[in-house]
């Protein structure tokens, strides 16, 4: 599974030979749009199998993450855990928060009090994971695991588990270059 997914990356997200400006503000030669393959079907599928694998043994009520790189990757995570019988929902952290309706930060399944994995495609210097998991935290939740599709060994990786979380990734810059 893990190497169909790399497959599907290589061919579809990484991009390289040109200058990128990453969402941290930093320039790169390498640059991955994940989304493109988390939100291929097969993508997709892999994804959610892979993560729902690596969350065996931590005991969570609810995966998220920051809209929009996590959106694909909480939902195939739901969808799966579902099919296995054990379903996990899912919820999306916003960026800003909603100024019409309920005036929510956090969408959809977010359980109050409850035990959270937060999801990412790429991480790079950890910022707005870490943004997240500050956004869980104000509205009750406990950060069991941080996980990511990508680490672009950036420093994110650092940043994250200095903050005191433990972090996972499927892939490292270096297992796509």
């Amino acid at each position: 599974m893990r190497n169909r997914l790399k497959e599907i990356l290589l061919e579809k997200s990484v991009i390289s030979g040109r200058e990128f400006t990453l969402a941290s503000g930093k320039t790169s030669d390498f640059y991955v749009d994940a989304r493109v393959s988390t939100l291929w079907p097969e993508g997709a599928y892999l994804c959610g199998k892979i993560f729902l694998e690596m969350l065996t043994g931590f005991k969570i009520d609810a995966v998220g993450g920051y809209s929009i790189g996590a959106d694909p990757i909480v939902s195939a995570i739901a969808v799966l855990s579902f099919l296995d019988k054990n379903p996990i929902p899912a919820f999306i952290i916003r960026k800003e928060v909603k100024t019409h309706g309920t005036g929510k930060v956090i969408e959809g399944n977010f359980p109050e009090k409850g035990r959270v994995a937060i999801f990412d495609d790429v991480v790079t210097s950890g910022g707005s994971i870490l943004r997240g998991a500050r956004q869980v935290e104000k509205q009750g939740g406990k950060v069991e695991v941080v996980m990511a599709l990508i680490d672009r060994e950036d420093g994110g990786r650092e940043k994250i588990e200095a903050a005191g979380y433990q972090f996972l990734s499927i892939f490292t810059k270096k297992d796509l270059i």
